[in-house]
């Protein structure tokens, strides 16, 4: 199982924690508008981080903002697996004309 998979599965493990012990269940207990405003902290954040002159602090942000990716694509009960076939999906196909397909 590769570290993603492992992360993911241990999201999932503690979704139903007391949320006073799990980070994780604190995010799940207030609610995905918590957990989505979490993900754009950490977008930004990530981004910050990428204009500065140091790579290497873009790596805790980047991991802070899948960690919150994985959170959320939990709550909306959508796997890594789910992710995997729609980039498997795209994979040959131009970013253009795979966008133009996209049902608005």
């Amino acid at each position: 199982m590769d570290p993603f998979d492992r992360l993911e599965a241990t999201i999932r493990d503690r979704r139903g924690a007391d949320p006073a012990s799990s980070y994780v269940a604190s995010l799940f207990a207030k609610g995905r508008g918590r957990i989505a405003q979490k993900l754009g902290e950490e977008a930004v954040e990530t981004v910050i981080a990428s204009l500065g002159d140091d790579p290497a602090k873009i790596v805790p942000e980047a991991a802070d903002l899948i960690f919150h990716l994985i959170v959320l694509l939990a709550d909306a009960g959508v796997s890594l697996e789910d992710v995997r076939a729609e980039l498997a999906r795209r994979e040959g196909v131009s970013g253009i004309e795979e966008k133009a397909g996209r049902a608005e």
